[in-house]
């Protein structure tokens, strides 16, 4: 897991003053550093977009920044994203040592029945343990999908089953922003919310709890009640 590969300590850009990103991504792509010519591009190194989330959430452990993996095809080689990492530090773009890494591997809080975000979960556990055919328990759910065994194709295949599922029309890429099935649940109980009837209160109190809604989230979603 991302925990166990890069502890969560932060560590200082080297004396050229640019970060160093490659040794995280050679872990990603099982790779030697040496092996990785940091002036190529990540598509061509055989970086995909699940990888792409698991290598971020890496560098961000690492160096204690927040870079969102939406990010990376603006710096589309290592030594681009090394440069804007840097600037990222330089501004101060940076969180408490090892919380980026701890949102992909955090424990779930105490489920409450009755809550919409753990009705989606539910399904949406159960649709990726039929794709990866494992048993539901199996999966952790507050781990990232690249964690999980989620490749692009997996990815593809899983996205396909929720939109069957919930009749959405999100793309493979929701997977990027939306990293971990909890994440995920979180992301289509505020979607499905939207064209049925108003949550109540309650239910939505079980989401913030169950730790698929977040406060501001939870709000939001009073405030179109009316």
């Amino acid at each position: 897991m991302l925990s166990d590969r890069h502890p969560p300590t932060t560590a200082p850009p080297p004396a050229s003053g640019v970060a160093d990103v490659v040794p995280v991504l050679a872990d990603v792509l099982r790779l030697k550093p040496e092996k990785i010519d940091p002036r190529r591009s990540f598509r061509t190194l055989g970086l995909d977009s699940l990888r792409a989330v698991e290598f971020v959430a890496g560098v961000n452990a690492r160096y204690g920044t927040r870079i969102r993996a939406s990010e990376l095809p603006d710096h589309s080689t290592p030594l681009s994203f090394a440069r804007h990492v840097t600037r990222a530090l330089r501004a101060g773009r940076t969180e408490a040592p090892g919380t980026a890494t701890a949102t992909l591997t955090a424990p779930v809080a105490p489920v409450r029945a009755g809550g919409p975000g753990r009705e989606v979960l539910d399904v949406l556990t159960e649709e990726l343990a039929r794709i990866l055919c494992c048993d539901p328990w199996d999966i952790d759910v507050r781990a990232g999908f690249p964690v999980l065994g989620v490749d692009s194709v997996i990815g593809a295949e899983f996205v396909a089953a929720v939109n069957r599922v919930y009749g959405t029309r999100q793309r493979s890429g929701v997977l990027y922003d939306h990293p971990s099935p909890a994440a995920l649940a979180a992301h289509i109980t505020r979607l499905t919310s939207r064209s049925t009837t108003p949550l109540d209160v309650e239910s939505l109190l079980d989401a913030v709890r169950d730790d698929l809604l977040t406060v501001d989230e939870a709000l939001a979603l009073l405030s179109r009640r009316g």
